[in-house]
């Protein structure tokens, strides 16, 4: 039978470990696709350096457009990155007919509405399974396997060099200055380490998943981001004094009012398996009314992982290249018509648990001043643990609460503050029990 006729942009990490899985277990590709699938042209600007990964097999060249253009490429597999170039080609070759591949979180996060709407109008298909969690095929997860269930919420760390440096602070009890240079000098944090510390690669990808799971529109401009730079090593002491772990956790979760879509530092239960996800590795947690709490465990990045989710997007379109469009599974889980006008709650209105720390002078009456504003705010305790501080007559006050709404735990914490015991800020982490 005739191959279906890759051209792949980008021969990276991902591209070269495209190349040598397609290559290596070209026979049960085969048997599962119904045909060959072979890459055939391939862009990259270091020619040289990808002639070494594509062998003398695969016509190269520097131009990615030359890709594009070529009449004998079926599907378009983009894996350079970034929202400029990147957005051009892909339109591009959806213009053109062929299908496309992409590993490119920011990408759809970003543009994906635009991109889905052209690549419908033109029968053709976008798959990217590859551009949330690495190797773990989450995106056919939401899409396919969990069809049946009304999803309720999914929580994720899906940011494997966050990960890794609040795995290091926790054991080590370093600082978070500390662990980062360890990071970078492992190559596990980039020398500008914004993009994962700050939240904005999680956001991509939780903005990704959001859509699939509650059948609304990408909105990446609309979630909330908050980084890790800022967490002290004596927090993530304390919370596992109290019993919790804290992860940058990506949260979306379905509310009456609309969806919250949040990144944080976030406290979470010790006991639960997602809890205990270090170092580099992802995990998700995905919550259907049907099937209760599933989770979604692996490598988050790599050439091969990677590779492996960028090959199954393959073998799904070439089973389905000459299908009728309206018979394939839609971009986004639902189908276009019925995607839901569904507002992304302002980080304000979201109600979750909190995890306040006071630093406080050690006399009496402060613990009743600080309840009291707690409770005129209608935010209840739920734990507390006082710590003194060697040398002063001060103390941290570390306060778990329940459910409260997050401008009422913002308006508490600007009284608390006021108080003439308090000193400094406040420090408010969130808490998400995710037990199903």
């Amino acid at each position: 039978m005739k191959p279906i006729n890759v051209g792949l942009c980008g021969v990276g990490t991902v591209g070269g470990g495209t190349i040598t899985v397609l290559k290596r277990n070209a026979i049960e590709i085969t048997r599962r696709a119904g045909r060959p699938i072979v890459i055939t042209m391939a862009a990259n600007r270091d020619l040289i350096r990808a002639r070494e990964l594509c062998g003398d097999d695969i016509t190269l060249t520097s131009d990615a457009m030359d890709v594009v253009n070529n009449p004998e490429i079926d599907i378009v597999v983009e894996l350079i990155g970034g929202t400029t170039i990147a957005k051009d080609l892909v339109l591009a070759a959806i213009a053109n007919g062929k299908h496309v591949v992409t590993a490119n979180k920011k990408l759809i996060a970003e543009h994906g509405n635009e991109i889905f709407t052209r690549a419908t109008e033109k029968g053709v298909m976008v798959s990217f399974e590859a551009a949330v969690a690495g190797g773990i095929p989450i995106i056919k997860a939401l899409r396919e396997g969990l069809t049946a269930n009304k999803i309720e919420w999914v929580a994720g760390i899906i940011n494997g060099t966050s990960n890794f440096i609040l795995t290091e602070m926790r054991d080590k009890g370093l600082a978070f200055n500390d662990v980062l240079k360890e990071a970078q000098r492992l190559g596990y944090a980039e020398a500008d380490p914004t993009f994962d510390i700050e939240g904005h690669d999680a956001a991509h990808k939780l903005t990704i998943m959001s859509a699939i799971a509650f059948g609304i529109p990408v909105q990446f401009d609309k979630a909330y981001l908050e980084g890790i730079s800022k967490l002290a090593a004596i927090d993530i002491q304390y919370a596992q004094e109290l019993g919790y772990r804290i992860k940058l956790l990506g949260m979306t979760r379905r509310r009456e009012q609309g969806i919250e879509l949040r990144v944080a530092p976030t406290l979470i239960p010790a006991r639960r398996l997602i809890a205990n996800v270090d170092g580099v590795m992802n995990a998700i947690l995905v919550k259907g009314d049907a099937v209760g709490a599933t989770m979604y465990y692996g490598p988050g990045a790599g050439a091969e992982p990677t590779a492996s989710s960028v090959i199954a997007d393959l073998v799904d379109i070439t089973r389905l290249h000459t299908a009728d469009p309206e018979q394939r599974v839609p971009h986004l889980a639902f189908q276009p018509s019925q995607i839901a006008d569904l507002p992304i709650l302002p980080i304000d209105e979201i109600e979750t648990c909190y995890y306040l720390r006071i630093n406080t002078e050690d006399k009496p009456g402060v613990l009743a001043d600080i309840t009291r504003l707690l409770a005129d705010n209608d935010i209840s305790v739920d734990a507390m643990l006082q710590r003194p501080i060697a040398g002063e007559a001060r103390a941290d006050i570390i306060i778990i609460t329940h459910l409260a709404v997050e401008k009422r735990v913002n308006t508490a914490i600007k009284g608390i503050e006021a108080l003439p015991s308090i000193t400094g800020a406040v420090v408010r982490l969130r808490l998400e029990h995710l037990n199903g």
